[in-house]
Order: C-alpha cells, then structure tokens, then sequence
C-alpha cells in the first residue's frame, strides 16, 4: 500500500513498541488515536505529523481556513513527529479528519513538505555537529520532539 501524502493513523502496534512509560514524548491519549499527515522523508523513511486541536508554538503547519481553526489553534506539529520505518505501524483502518483541514492539507503539501524536512534535516545536523542553530533554540524546537526515540531511522550516531 502506499502511505505518501496520506492522513493515516498509527496501529496500536506502534504503541506497544513505544509504550508512553519509555517514551513519554510520544503523543498518547488512551483509546484514542492519533491522526497524521505521513510523509515520505527519504526512500522508506515515513514522517507522521499529527493533527492536533491547540498548537501555541510556530513549528508547525498551522489551519487557516478550517471551521476548527475559528475556535482552535488547529495545526500540524512538526514538534511531535514521528519516525517511521516499518510499515505495519500505520492502521488499517481509516483516519477521520475534517474535510475543511483535509482540503488545506492537500492544497499545502509543498509547503509542509519543505516545512518539516527543514525541521527534521536542522535536527540531524545539530546532533552532527552541523547545526546552525543555538542550544536555546535546539531546546526550544526540539525538547519535547519524539525526534530523540528515532536516532537509528535518521542516521544519527
């Protein structure tokens, strides 16, 4: 099947191989899933963006034109992507999202996708020592990222 610029949501599988105990940056909410946006970052590399109903920060896709983004800061949040290689993570069973957020989310693919390899791609090249950017902002961006669980699916050492 293929996932690429899909709204999807993750398989409990995924759950039980990062349980909210050990990784607690891991979006989590019991008997409700979460739904994303999926990305293909690289070849068999697959970001999941969540949908989120409040996003305060600026590190992310934020709705402008949704009925939810009237009363909500409606978003996708790159600050709580995760990484995924294996493909049985993602559940077979349909994602429901607004189809307003739906509509903007396809109409803006371009711009997401520079979005979130940017924010990906700064996050490597900090842990490799090619960061461009100050601890402070690291720690600002990245401190509560699940990013820090998938060193081995972004090739960091």
């Amino acid at each position: 099947m293929d996932f690429v610029n899909q709204i999807v949501k993750l398989d409990n599988s995924f759950y039980r191989a990062y349980p909210h105990s050990q990784y607690p940056e891991i979006l989590y909410k019991q008997n409700r899933a979460y739904n994303c946006f999926i990305f293909e970052l690289w070849d068999d590399i697959f970001v999941c963006i969540p949908y989120r109903t409040e996003v305060k920060h600026k590190y992310a896709y934020k709705f402008k034109n949704s009925a939810r983004s009237k009363d909500h800061k409606s978003a996708l949040d790159y600050t709580k992507a995760v990484i995924i290689k294996d493909t049985s993570y993602i559940s077979s069973s349909p994602a429901v999202i607004d189809q307003d957020e739906y509509n903007e989310t396809m109409n803006n693919i371009n711009k997401i996708a520079i979005e979130i390899r940017e924010f990906v791609n700064s996050y490597i090249d900090y842990h490799k020592s090619m960061g461009k950017i100050s601890l402070q902002e690291y720690k600002r961006r990245y401190s509560c990222s699940p990013l820090q669980y998938f060193h081995n699916e972004l090739n960091i050492r």
